[in-house]
């Protein structure tokens, strides 16, 4: 069985990584312990307004309109394997990144696939950026299934 402080160090060694692929760390690791602290109490006692005031650092693009990367995990119907791939946010000719190019990329042998987040199917056209800063989990990853 997991204890509380080995859950609460799991969910804030997600939170670094989401942080490491967003904003090069240099967001979370400027961050004070009682703003960590923020994070993980605000999550456990149930307030958000206590866990957003510190999260809203983490979901804003730092440097410019984009994150460096997108933290994305990915499920894939019928498989118990969580894949996990450097995703980019914008193409080298700085057009948005949608998730219908991230499923050809990653998926290129499955035809038009049904992605959910959140009990929702997403629209191939959505931008990966834009999932990443409002459909994120709390761990500020996304989670995807591919259907």
């Amino acid at each position: 069985m997991l204890m509380p402080r080995s859950i609460e160090s799991n969910f804030m060694s997600s939170m670094k990584e989401a942080d490491m692929l967003k904003h090069r760390s240099q967001v979370f690791s400027t961050m004070q312990r009682h703003q960590h602290n923020q994070l993980w109490t605000g999550l456990l006692n149930d307030k958000f307004d206590q866990f957003w005031s510190e999260n809203k650092k983490l979901m804003e693009p730092f440097e410019g309109s984009y994150f460096k990367h997108i933290p994305v995990h990915f499920y894939r119907s019928g498989s118990s394997v969580m894949t996990q791939t450097l995703v980019k946010p914008v193409s080298d000719d700085g057009n948005h990144i949608t998730l219908g190019e991230l499923m050809k990329l990653n998926y290129p042998s499955v035809d038009n696939p049904k992605v959910f987040t959140h009990g929702i199917c997403i629209p191939h056209e959505t931008p990966v950026q834009w999932m990443s800063e409002h459909m994120s989990y709390l761990d500020n990853f996304l989670h995807l299934v591919v259907i």
